[in-house]
């Protein structure tokens, strides 16, 4: 399920220099993780972008967390 959600997140150098963008739309991730960082609803996203299905902001988060959870963290103090 999940791997199938996170097809949903596209890149292609065509599209917006290559940004993650959601199915090839020009509606990047990262705006919609601001919007929902700045307290956008996401009832007020899909009004303001149609096209958005509810399984996109999923993949949306899903990316996101992705990308966090290959983060290492390293104790410099010697």
């Amino acid at each position: 399920m999940n791997e199938e959600l996170l097809k949903r997140i596209t890149t292609d150098p065509a599209v917006l220099s290559g940004k993650p963008v959601i199915r090839g739309m020009r509606i990047t991730v990262e705006q919609i993780l601001i919007a929902l960082a700045s307290n956008v609803s996401t009832a007020d996203l899909m009004n303001d972008y149609p096209e958005l299905e509810p399984q996109d902001l999923k993949a949306v988060l899903l990316y996101a967390a992705r990308l966090v959870e290959g983060e290492r963290v390293y104790n410099l103090d010697v």
